[in-house]
Formats: C-alpha cells, sequence, structure tokens
C-alpha cells in the first residue's frame, strides 16, 4: 500500500476513536459501492451520519477539509443513498467531516457536523 494510502487510513483510525469517545456507533468503515466509498458510516443516537475523513500533514496550505469539493459531496450522497436503500434504513441522514492534521508537532482533530446539505 502506498504510503499516502497508510497516512489516510491512520487517520480513519484516529477519527473512528474519536467518534466512538464522542458516543457514536460504528456501523461500517470504508464502505464501497461501485468506484466510490464512504469513509465511516456511524450512528449518533437517531441519525445516520456519513462521515468523510481527510487527513494531512500539515494546515499550511488549508485545513483538510477545505479539499472537499462538491463532486466529492455529490459522490458521497449517491453511495449514501445506496446504502440507505440497501440495508432498508428509516432515520434522518447526515454528512460530517472529520479533518484531521497529524505530523510529528502536531495532532489535531475537527469534527465538522452537518458539514453540507444535499
Amino acid at each position: 500500500m502506498a504510503e499516502h494510502n497508510e497516512f489516510g487510513k491512520k487517520g480513519e483510525e484516529k477519527a473512528s476513536e474519536f467518534l466512538r469517545k464522542e458516543g457514536y456507533t460504528i456501523l461500517e468503515k470504508n464502505w464501497r459501492f461501485g468506484r466510490d466509498e464512504i469513509d465511516i458510516i456511524a450512528r449518533d443516537k437517531n441519525e445516520l451520519v456519513i462521515v468523510e475523513v481527510k487527513t494531512r500533514a500539515t494546515d499550511f496550505f488549508g485545513y483538510p477539509e477545505d479539499f472537499i469539493n462538491k463532486g466529492k459531496m455529490k459522490r458521497l450522497v449517491r453511495v449514501a443513498s445506496e446504502y440507505i436503500d440497501q440495508k432498508n434504513i428509516e432515520m434522518e441522514c447526515r454528512y460530517d467531516f472529520v479533518s484531521i492534521v497529524m505530523n510529528k508537532k502536531k495532532f489535531e482533530i475537527r469534527h465538522i457536523k452537518d458539514a453540507f446539505y444535499p
């Protein structure tokens, strides 16, 4: 696995740990439909939460969540709809971002709830 993929996986693990500590139940990790993937699918009380995780080594060029574009958001909505249909889920759904800056000097997690609305 490429080094940047391993770095991203490490970020997803940190995000999962963070969400669990916040009381979320992790339902799925790296759920795929076609070529697209949802990093984390969780439950927060009575809401289904679709989580996109972005991990960077620095925030010099901006926070990691700044690099999530409209195309990625559209794909998340499409894949989340497929997950909801396949699992026959009937609950409210929201989209969150977990932004992680992780380097030797700094480790920062930012959780952006309701990051966007489809």
